[in-house]
């Protein structure tokens, strides 16, 4: 595509704390190469701004509110949803939408459905005749985009910083269970991260010389109530005491789990959660020290905690952005901008490109060979996968009158020039599963 054409850039899924510098990139360097791109919109909360027609005009921003996008954590800054976009109806109005702005780039910044949905997108588009350049750019705390073998992508932005807040948090409860076991000799914390177990396993980084007595339990290692407690019990008469992280998406979580459009657990919205089934049981059945066990379950702060974000991932998410523009004006299309690793002792990340079809709602799981024997903990080889994700620096988040400043954006909208629409799946009333 050589002409001059306007851009859509969407965030999908849930954020992360670096998703926006991932944002920032793409507006920046669409803005330096003005005989290619034109108008840069915003998807007003992801997909659902394309049905609607809402389109933020970031063009219009000041640079300075574009560059504080780099520390402005979660998708308060352009919105992002959790639609699933299935009817043909909804297919056509996005290409209806398109072709009414002169949308020729679309830029999907999220994990394997919101690839799915810039693949979508770029299919109706040829269909309908449409010349639209359809680029993902990869985010989730999860970790779960691409292969078990981490040859498509190595790690995804936003997981960097969730692995900081983890290694940051667990250091923090160990100094709280050392210095009140005698009256709670037991603390379990619940992790995000669904059914895929990259988040729980980082709180291993804040004790890789293995003295915290630490166990962890990933949903990769299905532990029954029972196996669990005699784990937590064979650690406290061992050392007097336990730190116990488990997964939000042990089998323990499935009493009243609830479940968004792609069918995706929420377990943040369940009736109750793992946590605080184990310390129940645990106190039920006792365990082999005087005291309770005690439940920390933290919740979405784990994806919006801009003042742990790493600095190494704060890079890699702009970077990673960058090369999905660089992509598009080399030509290349239904693909995913992607990191892998440098080979080498040193950790160093380049950028390549993957198909959209190798990414698009494939889930990967925690390797198998990064579970210890014991199903309790994870592997070295781990933790040196890890590790050079957290970085050694603080952000420099701005501070204005005592409050952390944000990026605020003007509420600058295109004219709208089609009939209104509702999403397809807004006409029916939502099912509760």
């Amino acid at each position: 595509m050589g002409t001059v054409s306007n851009v859509v850039v969407m965030l999908g899924g849930g954020p992360t704390p670096v998703i926006n510098n991932s944002l920032r990139a793409v507006v920046e360097t669409c803005r330096a190469m003005p005989d290619r791109f034109g108008t840069v919109y915003g998807a007003w909360h992801g997909i659902e701004g394309i049905l609607k027609e809402e389109l933020l005009d970031l063009s219009a921003q000041s640079a300075e509110e574009i560059a504080l996008l780099r520390t402005t954590p979660a998708a308060g800054a352009i919105g992002t949803t959790r639609y699933k976009l299935n009817a043909e109806e909804d297919m056509r109005r996005v290409v209806e939408v398109f072709r009414s702005h002169g949308v020729g780039y679309f830029f999907a910044i999220g994990g394997n459905d919101t690839q799915e949905v810039a693949l979508r997108v770029a299919e109706a588009a040829e269909a309908s005749g449409l010349d639209v350049v359809a680029i993902g750019i990869p985010k989730t705390i999860d970790n779960d985009l691409g292969d078990p073998e981490l040859q498509l992508v190595d790690h995804t932005p936003g997981y960097g910083s969730v692995a900081r807040y983890w290694a940051w948090t667990v250091q923090a409860l160990e100094e709280e269970n050392r210095g009140s076991s005698p009256a709670d000799p037991v603390l379990v914390v619940q992790a995000m991260g669904r059914r895929v177990g990259f988040i729980p396993a980082a709180a291993r980084l804040a004790d890789p010389e293995r003295e915290t007595p630490l166990l962890v339990f990933l949903p990769e290692r299905e532990p029954t109530l029972e196996e669990l407690t005699d784990h937590v019990a064979d650690l406290v008469r061992r050392r007097g005491r336990a730190v116990v992280v488990v997964s939000e998406g042990l089998a323990l979580a499935a009493v009243g789990a609830r479940h968004d459009a792609f069918g995706h657990a929420a377990f943040s919205s369940a009736e109750t959660t793992v946590a605080q089934r184990v310390v129940n049981h645990l106190n039920t059945v006792g365990l082999p020290a005087r005291g309770l066990a005690r439940g920390q379950v933290p919740g979405t702060e784990q994806r919006h905690a801009i003042l742990y974000a790493s600095p190494v991932d704060l890079d890699e998410a702009y970077q990673v952005a960058h090369k999905a523009v660089l992509l598009a004006v080399e030509g290349a299309d239904r693909v995913m901008a992607t990191i892998r690793r440098a080979p080498g002792a040193i950790y160093r990340s380049e950028y390549d490109a993957v198909p959209l079809a190798q990414v698009a709602t494939k889930d990967r799981p925690f390797p198998k060979a990064w579970i210890a024997p014991s199903g309790t903990d994870v592997t070295d080889e781990f933790v040196r996968y890890a590790q050079p994700l957290l970085g050694e620096d603080f952000p420099a988040v701005p501070v204005v009158a005592g409050r952390l400043r944000f990026a605020r954006l003007k509420p600058v909208f295109a004219e709208k020039r089609l009939p209104d629409y509702v999403p397809a799946a807004h006409r029916a009333p939502q099912k509760t599963r």
